[in-house]
């Protein structure tokens, strides 16, 4: 048996509904010879009699009858097929995979997708925890849709990426316990010369600020610790091994940890989302990214 032509399923379908050749061709917007001539194939394709013929009257056989339950349902799969494809192709039906830091996750993707549940619920946004630029090779691989890091302005393979900024947040300051700045309602780095500081790893562009931050203050700090979770950080602050500058989003969940704003210029890191470029106006991708970007911070 031939592959049978689903367009010839629709002509079937109508002449059940409307039961003339005459009828069909007016609902299909088809003349009456050529809604003949596509039974006429269907048939050729089954091998077998759909319809029975006297004068102008014309009905189904059982075989017709059999092939119209089955066209009901191949019909309704195609019609979802479409639909499907159409909500695909407004951004409002897929997956998307996002690589993000712990801060970003909490206070940017986890309220977007919130947000999207409600917007656009077949919209199905996966999470990937990825520290500093760890994400940006992971979105240059294909492994991932977006990507959300710190833009230093120097990444050598800026020209394959767009950014978007997401937010710009200030660096405050953490001090231990017994520290005389501790009370303070502003903090000048050149005030933490002689302390020791906990810092992030090298490669993580959150260390890079704060190392900026240092020099432009006049001094290199004395790195005693080193750690990408601020978390961690703030922990060994509290221990009193030394001071930290932690990103004042990063420092709303860490319980009990006081942040003093820096004077007279604070270090910021601008956050930002990167995708791939060509992929930028991406249906979905757009629904995605403006759902990041109407998050408040």
């Amino acid at each position: 048996m031939q592959v049978i032509d689903p367009r010839r399923l629709r002509v079937l379908r109508a002449l059940a509904d409307h039961g003339t050749v005459t009828a069909a061709a007016q609902a299909l917007y088809l003349s009456p010879s050529a809604v003949s001539q596509q039974l006429a194939s269907l048939e050729s394709e089954v091998g077998q009699e759909l319809l029975r013929r006297k004068g102008r009257r014309v009905w189904l056989t059982s075989a017709g009858e059999l092939l119209v339950e089955h066209a009901d349902a191949v019909l309704a799969e195609l019609d979802r097929a479409e639909a499907r494809l159409a909500a695909f192709g407004a951004g409002e039906l897929g997956q998307v995979t996002i690589a993000a830091f712990a801060s970003a996750i909490t206070n940017v993707v986890a309220p977007a997708i919130a947000a999207l549940r409600e917007s656009a619920p077949g919209v199905i946004v996966l999470v990937r925890d990825a520290e500093g630029q760890e994400s940006l090779p992971m979105l240059l691989d294909g492994e991932i849709d977006i990507a959300i890091t710190m833009h230093t302005g120097h990444t050598p393979t800026e020209h394959r990426i767009v950014w978007d900024v997401l937010y710009s947040e200030p660096f405050d300051a953490v001090l231990p316990p017994g520290h005389p700045l501790l009370d303070r309602s502003e903090v000048a780095i050149a005030d933490l010369t002689a302390d020791d500081w906990v810092v992030p790893l090298p490669g993580n562009p959150c260390r890079d600020v704060l190392l900026a931050a240092c020099a432009a203050a006049g001094f290199t700090p004395r790195v005693t610790h080193t750690s990408d979770d601020f978390t961690a950080q703030a922990a060994l602050v509290a221990a009193g091994v030394g001071v930290a500058l932690i990103p004042r989003t990063a420092l709303r969940a860490i319980s009990g940890c006081r942040g003093i704003p820096v004077t007279p210029n604070p270090p910021h890191r601008r956050v930002v989302t990167a995708t791939r470029r060509g992929r930028e106006t991406h249906p979905l991708l757009h629904t995605v990214r403006k759902a990041l970007s109407e998050i408040s911070i």
